[in-house]
């Protein structure tokens, strides 16, 4: 069984998209209607942009989501036996099953990256990567803080991100390492993604998504805030909206794909390592490949 994966923010490169804009026309049209829907040249930031510039959610979280459905366009016919996305890649996901159309996916992730950075703005925050202490020690020591700070994204045994208040992190990381962490790296993002303080993006991007049509897919999709595969729309809809303030189980749903029987993964989009590098975390016999 094959699964296709889509990264989330931090897999954008400078220039990416270019090459399939020059070589694919379904690839170029992919770009095009995407200039069309936003209103304004993303292709053109994502070709040409410095790194600063793709690193703003608005731009960040379209660039990706553009970037990953023209390289399906442009790689592959092949028709996946499940499907996962790593926060903002679930969108992309959605699409690569069927259960969003492109149009209505693009839209809500522009959406998604509007309220986010609103909600950056309004209530400053960051994240923290924690190495090599266990997810419970890491839970435990988080929820004995006074101030917001959650794990937010479980990304491979060993690697949990937590997010939350600026204070609240950094009392964080001062215990965590105390605890016996390896390592703990504040994170250059713009909020507290995946936590409480995404509240007032949750509920800006509840009602967009409400007021979306959402396919039964053609395959399963394991969503981020349950890790386990999910084919009913109205429930995709409602883990959807859960997830901009809920943890993203990125290594509990790699887990449960290869319990399910699947054997091979694909990155789609993005710099095509990012995935493939925490799935073999989880698993050093799983096949990785890129589109």
């Amino acid at each position: 069984m094959t699964a296709f994966v889509f990264p989330g923010q931090g897999a954008q490169f400078e220039g990416m998209g270019l090459d399939l804009f020059e070589s694919n026309e379904a690839a170029r049209a992919i770009f095009q209607k995407a200039d069309e829907i936003l209103g304004f040249e993303l292709s053109k930031i994502m070709f040409y942009g410095s790194a600063e510039d793709l690193k703003q959610t608005k731009v960040t979280q379209p660039a990706l989501f553009v970037h990953a459905m023209a390289t399906l366009k442009a790689k592959s016919t092949a028709k996946p036996d499940a499907v996962a996305g790593h926060s903002l890649g679930e969108f992309s996901a959605l699409v690569a099953n069927g259960s969003l159309s492109f149009e209505d996916g693009l839209k809500l992730v522009y959406a998604r990256a509007m309220a986010m950075q609103d909600a950056c703005e309004a209530v400053p925050g960051t994240m923290a990567a924690i190495l090599g202490l266990e997810d419970d020690k890491v839970e435990e020591i988080c929820a004995s803080i006074d101030d917001v700070v959650v794990a937010a994204n479980y990304n491979c045994p060993g690697q949990l991100v937590i997010s939350g208040s600026i204070s609240g992190v950094q009392t964080a990381m001062e215990k965590l390492t105390e605890a016996g962490a390896k390592r703990a790296i504040q994170l250059e993002v713009g909020g507290a993604f995946h936590s409480p303080l995404m509240e007032p993006a949750r509920q800006a991007l509840a009602e967009a998504i409400m007021n979306t049509v959402f396919h039964k897919p053609s395959c399963p999709i394991y969503q981020n805030v349950t890790a386990v595969a999910e084919t009913d729309p109205e429930v995709i809809k409602i883990n959807l909206i859960s997830q901009l303030t809920g943890a993203v189980k990125w290594t509990q749903s790699v887990e449960n794909m290869l319990k399910n029987g699947v054997t091979t993964f694909v990155e789609t989009g993005g710099s095509g390592k990012v995935l493939s590098g925490l799935i073999k975390k989880v698993d050093r016999t799983a096949d990785t490949q890129t589109l």
